[in-house]
């Protein structure tokens, strides 16, 4: 596999939706050249190709199709990443469809919890839905009136929901994780993952008020997740870990059928959900919490049973996901952590899987090479990324 810093984009759409695609096309991967190019490690010469090859053709405004990692706020992600005025006027015109697409979706969520509906995560979630708007907004204008209408829906979200009888908590989806109908899914699920559960939305509660953009209920949100969360919190001493969903029938026994702790992964093990119940014990000045996450993720990197369940060395679900995830949470952990202890070892451990397997097909930022590049670059220089790129996985706080 070619070095993806020598790679050319392609004259050509590889497939449908490439150049708009933050999570597998030219927008992930122009963020690696744009993180070279800003931290001095390469020229600006890759990443000027690779930003062309992102906005060459049309980029998707509608509210069904954008989110974070698609269409417009994808691309305005990663051309606010360049860090200077040249893109001000295309992210300008970028900003107005954002500010028309989340106005809509935010008017059809409250529309939705006005009849006392249950959402699809698709509504709410990091990758597709107002979390990651949310998080575009926050990471782009900082405290703004849009963002935080997307705060209030999230405290709206928490509240909860009165559905054929039973009150819910307010994310709980009528279908299973993939729009499943029928056993085990009848009766819908809980979906407690950072990239399309309620871990998100409590990571972008928590960092909005670590730096200062708050709205009412605030506080009352978060802690209405982290003590969600805590109920589902399994096992015990040397292993604890949280399910990546509940059914309905789970839900209503209060017990857990997944025997073990599912792998390590940014986007729904341990890792993710220990940051975004770190980040909410940090905003909350909650020391206790604070290092029952810490724990439970310095005690996962060191279980090897866990970590043999990683296959790939990717940032979703792979080594590069777990390698930063931790490298974030240690960043902000209390004094007498082991987690920055942790870090070398697991670096170690995301190179030899690359020796041994090589680098994926894939060249994006979620499950490809450039994710893993980014991930690799801050490794090696120890140092936060300029671009701040890793705010798409509500990681940096």
């Amino acid at each position: 596999m070619t070095p993806i810093q020598s790679m050319l984009p392609p004259t050509e759409e590889p497939e449908p939706g490439w150049s708009q695609s933050l999570a597998t096309g030219a927008p992930g991967i122009a963020l690696l050249h744009l993180e070279n190019a800003r931290s001095g490690a390469a020229s600006w010469d890759s990443a000027r190709q690779w930003v062309a090859a992102m906005t060459r053709g049309p980029v998707t405004a509608k509210p069904d199709a954008a989110g974070l990692y698609r269409g417009v706020p994808a691309v305005a992600f990663t051309l606010h990443a360049a860090g200077h005025d040249g893109v001000a006027a295309s992210l300008g015109t970028l900003d107005r469809h954002i500010a028309t697409l989340t106005r809509h979706r935010l008017a059809r969520a409250h529309e939705r919890i006005d009849r006392a509906e249950l959402p699809l995560l698709r509504e709410f979630d990091l990758i597709s839905g107002l979390t990651g708007i949310g998080a575009a907004l926050l990471h782009r204008h900082g405290r703004s009136d849009l963002a935080e209408q997307v705060l209030a829906y999230l405290v709206r979200l928490t509240e909860p929901i009165r559905h054929d009888g039973d009150l819910l908590p307010g994310w709980w989806c009528p279908t299973g994780p993939r729009g499943q109908s029928t056993n085990p899914w009848r009766g819908g699920h809980g979906n407690l993952g950072l990239a399309h559960g309620i871990a998100g939305p409590l990571a972008l509660l928590a960092t909005a008020m670590r730096r200062g953009t708050t709205v009412p209920g605030h506080a009352d949100a978060i802690e209405r997740i982290a003590t969600w969360l805590d109920s589902w919190r399994c096992g015990a001493g040397s292993e604890v870990w949280w399910p990546g969903t509940i059914s309905y029938s789970e839900w209503r026994t209060r017990t857990v059928r997944q025997p073990g702790p599912q792998r390590p992964s940014w986007c729904y093990g341990t890792p993710g959900l220990a940051r975004a119940q770190q980040l909410a014990a940090l905003a909350l000045a909650d020391t206790r919490r604070q290092r029952a996450a810490e724990t439970a993720l310095a005690r996962c990197v060191r279980d090897e049973g866990q970590l043999a369940l990683l296959r790939d060395a990717s940032v979703c679900h792979g080594w590069a996901g777990l390698v930063h995830t931790v490298r974030r949470a240690a960043a902000d952990a209390t004094e007498d952590s082991d987690l920055p202890q942790a870090l070398p070892g697991l670096d170690a451990r995301l190179r030899d899987h690359l020796h041994r397997c090589g680098q994926p097909a894939d060249p994006g930022l979620l499950e490809g090479h450039a994710g893993i590049q980014l991930v690799q670059l801050a490794q090696a220089t120890n140092t936060a990324p300029v671009t701040r790129w890793d705010a798409c996985l509500l990681l940096e706080g």
